[in-house]
């Protein structure tokens, strides 16, 4: 990124919402760190204690989820968010401030949901004797069937089209604006589906490593920052495909 452009962000109030983005992800990985502390301090039979699917504990991995997401996806999507912010205050067609906030919660609203779908997947998961206590697959079968179907989804048209659009913010900008709060809300939400669309199979990973193993969600959080933002992301989606894909056949013939 060049100094002019950073000159101009920062001219145009846009580090605000650099140090916002900032923020809330710095944030969310203290959680996380915070959390995986806590269960590794704990012992297999403290964590069976407290894992009973109650109401109180289905919220609190509600909560993990979403906020994992944000730490994961929220650096990827700055870009777009800077950009949008960028337009809509030059060219006067949305309130800045006010337009930015809504399109980013838009866009995590919709990762929201898809926390909302992940929780309830875990909770069948565990019931189903799948996910060990440590929230980790311990079904060899299971591990191999989601890194094979995670890899081949990533040379599927629907991951491809996804990816083009999270990896081209200026075209989405252009062909999706529309004007005033509920447009930019409306916009956040369409980016956001466009991601999980790209990125969802590789959160299916999670459930192989380990729904808690920072390294795992660190990888997977590099894998999709590299997809949506350098140069070699679309080579990068393509080789991690093929490696899922080898992971997933060799694990299954092992066992």
């Amino acid at each position: 990124m060049t100094s002019k452009v950073l000159s101009r962000w920062v001219s145009s109030g846009a580090m605000a919402v650099v140090l916002g983005l900032v923020t809330i992800t710095v944030l969310s990985w203290l959680y996380l760190v915070g959390m995986a502390g806590d269960m590794a301090s704990m012992s297999v039979t403290d964590i069976m204690s407290l894992r009973h699917w109650t109401p109180g504990y289905f919220t609190m991995m509600l909560a993990m989820w979403v906020i994992m997401m944000v730490a994961m996806m929220t650096p990827s999507a700055a870009p777009m968010v800077l950009l949008y912010r960028q337009v809509a205050h030059k060219n006067r067609l949305a309130d800045g401030r006010w337009g930015t906030l809504l399109f980013t919660g838009g866009y995590l609203l919709v990762w929201a949901a898809f926390s909302l779908v992940a929780t309830l997947l875990q909770w069948w998961l565990e019931e189903a004797a799948i996910l060990s206590p440590m929230m980790v697959s311990q079904n060899h079968l299971f591990s191999g069937s989601v890194l094979v179907a995670a890899g081949i989804y990533q040379f599927s048209p629907l991951k491809q089209s996804c990816l083009r659009h999270c990896r081209g913010p200026l075209l989405f900008i252009t062909r999706y604006w529309q004007p005033g709060p509920s447009g930019a809300l409306a916009m956040g939400v369409r980016h956001g589906t466009y991601c999980v669309g790209c990125c969802a199979a590789l959160m299916a990973l999670l459930f192989v490593g380990g729904v808690m193993d920072l390294t795992v969600i660190a990888g997977i959080a590099v894998v999709v920052l590299l997809e949506k933002l350098f140069p070699v992301g679309e080579w990068m989606s393509k080789a991690v495909g093929v490696l899922a894909v080898i992971l997933g056949v060799a694990l299954i013939v092992a066992h």
